[in-house]
Formats: C-alpha cells, structure tokens, sequence
C-alpha cells in the first residue's frame, strides 16, 4: 500500500498532531509501508537536511493556531510527484491549504480519501472572539469531509459533535503512549532539589501557554489553594505560547514556569510531579493525560471532549464536574491531603496506561485504510 499524507502541521512543530504524525512515520518506516508526506518547511527546521519521504513546502503560521502552519503549496509540483508515486490513498490531516492540494487531486484522479480530524476549532472562537466564524466554519468542515470516505475521530466525544453538526462516515483513530518515554522510573530527586520541591506536593501542567486551555481558571484555583497550602505546595507550567507573560505576570509565588521541554527533560518532569493538573476542555483528545499517567500521576481533569477517554473518576485521577476556579481546587485538595487516595490513583493511573499501545493503534488505522482502498477496488472493478 502506498500512501499520500498532507498535513499543515509537522516536526519540528510540536503539538499532539505532530507527536502523532511522528509515531505513525515510525510505524510505517518499522513495518515496510510505502508513503509520501506533505508538510510546511518551518524557519526552525535545522540547516536544510534531506528528509526521505517529506516534502516541504513554504508556509507561514496560522494566526488563530500558530502551531499550524498555512503552506504557500505548488500544486503542479505536488500533482506531478503524485503522479509519479501513485499513491493508492490519500490522508489529509489538516483542512488547510495543504489538505486542500490533497482534496483536489484525490477527486480529480479518482484516489481512495481519508481524512482526520485533531482540533476544535470552533471551540477555540469563544477564547479569540470570533463566535461569528462558528457557523462558517462548520459549513466548510461539512463540505471538506463530505468528501472523504472515511473521517477519523480521536475520540468518541468528538466523533459526536462531528456527527450533529452533519458530518458522516465517521471512524475512530485513538491515541497511544510509548512507556519507554513516560515512566515513573524517571523521577529525578536532583530535579526536585533544582525546583525547591524537596517537600513539597508538587502539581504539575505540560502544554501550550494560549487562552484555549483555560489556563486562567488554574492560575485562579492556585490562588484559591495557595490561602491554605502556601508552604506545602507548588505548581509546575511546563510549555511556551502566547500568554506566558501574562501569565507570569498574574501567578502566585508558588507557580514555576519551566519553559518548553522535550526528551528525557519532559520525561523527568513528567516523573518528577505528584499530581497532573489539566484545566483544558477543547481537547480532541489530549495526550498529554496519558503521558501523565504513564508517569505515574493521577490526573485532575473536566470531563470534557476527548478527555473522557482516558479520564477515569476515582479509578485514575479526578474528574471534576462543575468548570469553576473553586470546583478545580477542591479536587486538587482532596490529593494534596490525602497521600493514600494520590497513591492508590496513580499507581492505577500507571496501569492504565501500560494498555495503550501505538503498534495496535496504527494496526487499527491501517486496517481501516485497507478496507478503503480494497472497496474502491472493488467499486472500480464493477464500474469497468
């Protein structure tokens, strides 16, 4: 099977999409399958290197999701390379331009199409001011996926909102964790020494700093929790984006902003924390949870979108129910005191995760492209 990716998001960009894109690069490098990708040159990308099977093309950043980036694509080019690879399925990740070359030249050249959907948009508008784009937008979903035969889903929250705003044949695409990343065995005491975390219950936030992940209500639950938990007490921001000064500039004395981390650093800090705190609720998914878990943290969450996958009230981690700076805190509270519940939680947190593999997600996902390409065969072969 050969196989054409467009995406608008790509290494060495790093957001859930691009971590996903990474593992399923390795999968296909790993079991022998044939493909092509796509994807936005970047000014970060190091000195030009040859990449075998990425096409870059010129782009520059999205304004509303700047970890997306708009390409300045060629579609000749892109016609004639496709041309000459012969893809059997297309895969377009992204909606932009990018996804768009993919669209156009899956239909025009009569190519098997799929497509995957890892963003709420829409539920970002609310955080930007720009709820007049909710309906427009959704048109343009309904539209671009109606075009594919399959629309791949990260969860099945998401599969239901795609499903009521008139968007069909819907499958899921999970995610995984690779344990050999995200351990409990990374926890480093010199670390926690660096932080001043020695003893201290340490809370912990990994993702990008942007009004989209409710990063407000955290700062505001701290505040909450600092009144009775000063001394006993930290939280560590581990991430980059737009509202890191503002949000340094408003945190109490026991928030530490890390910076952005990757590797074994991400992999400590990970291991290092005792409690993952994760205020989001426009995640398709959010695989920073069962990174978390794979670390060996009990998770506090909202029971919103993707995050219902893997978020297990009282089994591992929190979930919390009302979206409020106070209800927030009272979960964090109910681990911060109790170190037998913050034990029992993130040993099965732990557990949980060692069940979530990449090989038998991306053997689901192939499964899938299969049964695409093999019903076209056969809709081709009754056509002749």
């Amino acid at each position: 099977m050969k196989v054409a990716i467009f995406t608008d998001t790509f290494f060495p960009q790093i957001n859930g999409v691009t971590k996903t894109l990474g593992k399923l690069k390795e999968y296909f490098d790993q079991r022998g399958i044939d493909y092509l990708i796509f994807a936005p040159d970047d000014s970060m990308k190091s000195n030009g290197n040859f990449e075998e099977n990425i096409q870059r093309m010129i782009s520059f950043r999205f304004f509303l999701y700047p970890e997306c980036r708009l390409s300045v694509p060629n579609y000749f080019r892109i016609k004639n390379m496709l041309n000459e690879y012969k893809p059997d399925l297309i895969h377009i990740v992204t909606p932009f331009n990018l996804g768009l070359c993919g669209l156009k030249y899956a239909t025009s050249y009569n190519i098997p199409l799929v497509s995957s959907y890892h963003t709420n948009f829409t539920h970002y508008l609310d955080y930007y001011n720009l709820n007049l784009l909710e309906k427009p937008i959704w048109s343009f979903f309904k539209w671009f996926h109606g075009h594919c035969e399959l629309n791949f889903c990260p969860s099945q929250a998401t599969l239901e909102e795609l499903r009521r705003n008139g968007i069909n044949n819907l499958a899921i695409w999970d995610r995984g964790i690779d344990t050999r990343f995200y351990s409990p065995d990374y926890r480093n005491k010199e670390l926690r020494r660096n932080y001043g975390l020695e003893d201290k219950i340490t809370l912990l936030y990994v993702g990008r700093l942007a009004p989209e992940k409710n990063l407000a209500l955290l700062n505001k639950s701290m505040k909450l929790l600092d009144q009775k938990y000063r001394d006993k007490v930290k939280l560590l921001i581990t991430g980059d984006g737009p509202l890191l000064n503002e949000l340094k500039a408003d945190s109490s004395q026991n928030i530490i902003f890390t910076g952005y981390m990757k590797g074994k650093e991400l992999s400590k800090i990970y291991a290092s924390a005792d409690i993952f705190a994760f205020p989001s609720i426009t995640e398709t998914y959010g695989n920073v949870i069962l990174e978390a878990m794979a670390s060996g943290l009990p998770v506090v969450s909202f029971l919103e979108g993707g995050i219902r996958e893997n978020l297990i009230d009282s089994y591992n981690g929190l979930a919390c129910k009302e979206i409020s700076p106070k209800a927030f805190a009272s979960k964090l509270e109910k681990l911060i005191t109790n170190k037998e519940l913050r034990l029992e939680l993130a040993n099965n947190a732990c557990e949980y995760a060692l069940n979530k593999s990449w090989d038998n997600v991306f053997d689901r996902l192939v499964a899938n492209y299969q049964k695409v390409v093999d019903y076209n065969s056969k809709e081709t072969f009754i056509s002749a």
